[in-house]
């Protein structure tokens, strides 16, 4: 890859944020699309994104992806949002525009995407239960309410933080029900989604009956194989990481950004090479 004053810059917001896999994902992007593109880490201290976001125009860059812990600062420090940024209150993708920065959200649309093409997941009418109510958590239920979900119910060891999840669920009539962690295994569902941190080092989220038509997912993409899938695939359902997430969120950001469809095979490859070592 060659890089001059040509070069157009795009990158990732967080903190820390060295371990991101989004330069593998993006890079391989650009390169199969034939952009004299480069994506970078951007290291981004707590309560420094105002100052961030008005550097990114400053700078010509094309925009920016944010993870944690900034989704909830970028949404106060953009121009203008899109609607599934606004309901969210979180965003993910930043597009520097002549006239501005657009904060959006492309987790909601990506886990939609993912559901539909990756796992085959028919959401309306179904069940899911949400284990967490952060920014992946409600992205993931609004994506759900808007495919026709019929009910939501979120495991939380605070049920009272369920208010803004279902805030962002308003106008569909999705149900949404906040449980106790320790409630959770009794309530019968379609579809389960691990959108906390548990399971990285092998804690064991209280299940509910799981059979063959059950699907999971645990948004963790490290450990390949996270206690929550090894359950359910020994029952006999379907489980999947994050790393779908990842890369449809991802494909989401370079189509705003270049106005192609992004080259998924590329981008999918890149993340498999660059996970390796880490797996």
């Amino acid at each position: 890859m060659r890089i001059d004053g040509a070069t157009r810059i795009a990158g990732v917001m967080g903190w820390p944020v060295e371990h991101s896999l989004s330069p593998a994902i993006h890079n391989a992007a650009y390169e199969a699309l034939g952009l004299a593109w480069v994506y970078v880490a951007l290291p981004v201290q707590p309560g420094a994104m105002p100052a961030a976001v008005a550097g990114l125009a400053a700078m010509g860059f094309v925009g920016a992806n944010v993870t944690m812990p900034h989704k909830d600062a970028a949404a106060d420090a953009v121009d203008r949002l899109t609607e599934d940024a606004a309901r969210l209150r979180a965003v993910n993708t930043i597009h520097v525009l002549p006239d501005g920065t657009l904060g959006a959200n492309t987790d909601a649309p990506g886990f939609g995407r993912f559901l539909e093409r990756d796992a085959g997941f028919e959401a309306a009418g179904a069940s899911a239960l949400l284990f967490g109510a952060g920014g992946a958590a409600r992205a993931c239920a609004l994506a759900l309410a808007r495919a026709g979900a019929a009910r939501v119910v979120v495991a939380l060891r605070e049920p009272v933080r369920v208010a803004a999840l279902a805030a962002a669920l308003d106008g569909f009539p999705t149900e949404v029900a906040a449980v106790p962690f320790d409630a959770a295994a009794d309530e019968p569902v379609d579809l389960i989604v691990n959108a906390t941190p548990l399971g990285a080092h092998g804690e064991i989220l209280p299940l509910p009956r799981v059979d063959s038509t059950t699907l999971a997912v645990d948004l963790l993409y490290l450990p390949a194989i996270t206690p929550l899938q090894a359950s359910v695939r020994d029952a006999g359902g379907a489980a999947f990481g994050g790393l779908g997430l990842l890369l449809h969120q991802a494909a989401l950001a370079v189509e705003l950004w270049t106005g192609q469809p992004a080259p998924m095979e590329a981008m999918s490859a890149a993340a498999i090479a660059a996970l390796g070592p880490r797996a």
